[in-house]
């Protein structure tokens, strides 16, 4: 059983109040248009945001959620870290088990090799993906298997405002 760290929710409790006025729970998704689209996304780990991009201009950002053990690069599965690097958004799932979800091409080929290298799986299925069913899980913990979370209704919007082929940059 996780030891529950009194600090790290006081943070999460805080940083709730600190993104409740920008969360996009409050406001419509926006409308797909051709000329937002995101040609970015760019996720930084350790300040648990995600942001979109059309031609170097901020579209929208996001209070994101990560894999339950977030520090470092995701070296191989069961880890539960997220990647860092270079990806791109392989296809999309109206139909996932959050929700919605955006493939990430992890594992890339670095990341193959040096699983490869070391005689394990790299893993795989990493996603940007809605939230879970107990929706104050998602500001409280990073929970997932190694994916990016949001809530419903983002990825919502993040769904029409990304196309496949799409850039993600993650960092630490």
């Amino acid at each position: 059983m996780k030891k529950i760290n009194k600090r790290e929710v006081l943070k999460n409790i805080f940083s709730i109040f600190l993104f409740v006025p920008s969360l996009s729970l409050l406001s419509k998704p926006a409308k797909a248009n051709i000329k937002n689209k995101a040609d970015l996304i760019v996720v930084w780990k350790s300040k648990r945001r995600m942001a979109l991009f059309h031609k170097k201009k901020h579209i929208k950002s996001y209070f994101i959620r990560l894999g339950f053990n977030p520090k470092g690069h995701k070296r191989k599965e069961g880890d539960g870290k997220t990647p860092e690097g270079s990806y791109w958004i392989t296809h999309k799932n109206p139909n996932s088990a959050f929700h919605k979800s955006l493939g990430i091409s992890y594992p890339n080929k670095q990341d193959k090799i040096y699983a490869e290298q070391n005689g394990f799986s790299p893993g795989k299925d990493i996603f940007i993906h809605g939230g879970p069913r107990n929706f104050l899980k998602h500001f409280f913990f990073d929970w997932t298997e190694g994916c990016i979370a949001v809530t419903n209704s983002e990825i919502e919007e993040i769904y029409n405002l990304v196309n496949e082929n799409t850039p993600i940059f993650i960092t630490s």
